[in-house]
């Protein structure tokens, strides 16, 4: 997976917008950030899961989701090493970390176009 298409997966959500934070691009939703790139360095981004998502996606994925140390990563902070890591599963953890974050009026309509979705196919 490229910087950029992880970029495209989180800008693709609701209300996500994309800023700055410490030199690196960041994705939020509501003024929170939920995703990030390039931090540490460049082959990585960082997805902020529940810890029980961290615990999952870590367990089945571990070349591609490794805990953030420290307090962040005991929270859910997950880095994510993009050379390794595949469109579709890192697109449901950008997606569990949009609706960990996401106010209940975004996650509902979120999950209403996904029904949608669903129904046509």
């Amino acid at each position: 997976m490229t910087a950029n298409e992880f970029r495209k997966i989180a800008l693709s959500l609701p209300e996500t917008e994309e800023r700055s934070h410490m030199d690196h691009p960041d994705f939020r939703v509501s003024g929170k950030i939920f995703a990030t790139l390039g931090y540490p360095d460049k082959t990585r981004g960082m997805v902020k899961l529940s810890p029980e998502d961290q615990h999952y996606f870590s367990k089945d994925y571990p070349d591609v989701f490794v805990p953030v140390s420290g307090t962040w990563g005991r929270r859910g902070a997950t880095s994510v090493y993009l050379k390794n890591a595949k469109k579709e599963i890192t697109a449901k953890a950008i997606h569990a970390a949009w609706r960990n974050i996401a106010p209940k009026a975004e996650k509902l309509l979120s999950h209403k176009g996904h029904e949608e979705t669903r129904r046509k196919a």
